[in-house]
């Protein structure tokens, strides 16, 4: 069975842009920016306020457009701007696609959901738009708390009859929770692996890298670094 054309190019794009993503994080690992907060640091300020921007957009277009794992930008957003404008950027950028990908299908109607999402997906979550009563609530527990594919979703809201009022308010409110948990979970297990790598970095033997003595380590050498000085001691 041939596919519609449409997700075709879709698909095409999504693997690009993935494709795009593993080799920048590669290349940061190789070049020691995403080990190194001096040196994240150094990127972001040469950057200036158009990295904040590139990012922030990045964020709203991977919502619409389904690249990675959303968890995944929370995460270098904190590594990029720190903890408190990294969950900003994330916030607006993840609303903002989130609101999009909901006037999209509402343009758009069920025909896009095939297109953009596999069908064990579809035919999992859909029947919660079938319950109108409970949607809302289910919806929100969803957006609260990151159980379940956000960014299907969105576009399953907006093909059902959820007010814009509604989704916009569930969306607010709801996402700050679930981008700070994202965050500090995902930051949390990259400083035990980055960590482990400056750890294992700094007990290897580098030629011409002198090692302190014994007497250096423990502060009763001669010298400074003892206290005392090395001229007049007995």
């Amino acid at each position: 069975m041939t596919q519609p054309i449409e997700k075709t190019v879709l698909r095409v794009v999504s693997l690009a842009g993935l494709a795009i993503c593993v080799v920048l994080a590669l290349w940061g690992w190789k070049t020691g920016i995403l080990t190194s907060q001096e040196r994240m640091e150094a990127l972001v300020a040469g950057c200036g306020a158009a990295g904040a921007l590139i990012f922030t957009v990045f964020q709203a277009v991977q919502v619409v457009v389904p690249i990675l794992p959303g968890g995944l930008g929370c995460l270098v957003g904190v590594l990029m701007f720190g903890p408190v404008w990294g969950f900003v950027y994330n916030y607006v950028g993840i609303c903002a696609g989130s609101l999009m990908a909901f006037a999209v299908a509402r343009s758009c109607g069920k025909p896009l959901l095939p297109l953009l999402f596999s069908q064990k997906t579809i035919d999992r979550y859909s029947r919660w738009a079938e319950e109108k009563d409970r949607f809302s609530r289910l919806f929100a527990l969803a957006i609260f708390l990151p159980v379940a594919p956000d960014d299907f979703l969105c576009y399953l809201a907006g093909t059902t009859d959820m007010t814009w009022r509604r989704y916009t308010a569930i969306i607010l409110l709801g996402k700050p929770f679930a981008i700070s948990l994202y965050s500090l979970g995902l930051t949390a297990i990259w400083q035990m692996i980055t960590g482990r790598k400056e750890a294992h970095n700094a007990n290897l033997y580098i030629p011409g890298r002198r090692t302190p003595g014994r007497q250096e380590r423990c502060g009763t050498g001669y010298g400074p670094s003892a206290g005392i000085p090395a001229a007049g001691r007995d």
